[in-house]
């Protein structure tokens, strides 16, 4: 009845299948001010009750994005399990605190990088990261390094999720669920 139990379900059987890396990979699609929509792969980090985790610079071409138009759309596609699930959802950020936490969890060399990396601004050379990184390593040494107030993650609550396992001769399965107005789920069969 719950498709983020089904989603659950279906992660589990991934992260236990043996052919698959990094089952946590999932396509982040945004729709940027030039009405263009551009995609990039992160990675989940926690799934809630309310919906999919992950972290990013807010000040990234896909922060600006969300800022603009929060509706978002995520893909997982599972190859060796002929496994798909798409969610269509609206971005928005978790609290500070979550972020926080997460953020001390991190080695500190993605805690650094975070520090250094205008994420999506043009640079002249890589020479400007390379410097950037070593000056936070001397700025941080033997301290502890804080999460920048432009970092941090995003729930995406989801309003659609449609599950799809290949079948032979292309006759998979589609399995639909529309969140409806009182908060249950409306569950449709779509055709391959």
């Amino acid at each position: 009845e719950n498709p983020l139990e089904l989603f659950q379900k279906w992660f589990h059987e991934v992260e236990e299948f043996e052919n698959t890396e990094e089952p946590n990979a999932m396509t982040l699609s945004t729709i940027g001010k030039d009405l263009f929509p551009k995609s990039r792969v992160v990675l989940l980090k926690k799934l809630t009750w309310e919906g999919f985790v992950f972290y990013t610079n807010y000040q990234s071409e896909k922060g600006r994005a969300i800022a603009e138009n929060p509706n978002v759309c995520l893909s997982f596609f599972w190859q060796g399990l002929e496994q798909q699930v798409i969610v269509k959802g609206m971005a928005e950020k978790i609290a500070a605190n979550l972020s926080d936490g997460y953020f001390e969890s991190r080695p500190n060399g993605s805690k650094l990088g975070a520090w250094a990396s205008n994420q999506s601004e043009i640079i002249e050379a890589r020479d400007v990261l390379d410097d950037n990184l070593k000056s936070l390593e001397e700025k941080f040494q033997n301290k502890e390094i804080p999460r920048p107030e432009h970092w941090g993650g995003y729930l995406i609550k989801p309003k659609s999720i449609e599950f799809w396992q290949g079948r032979d001769n292309r006759m998979h399965d589609r399995i639909r669920y529309t969140l409806q107005e009182e908060f249950s789920w409306k569950i449709e069969r779509l055709a391959p």
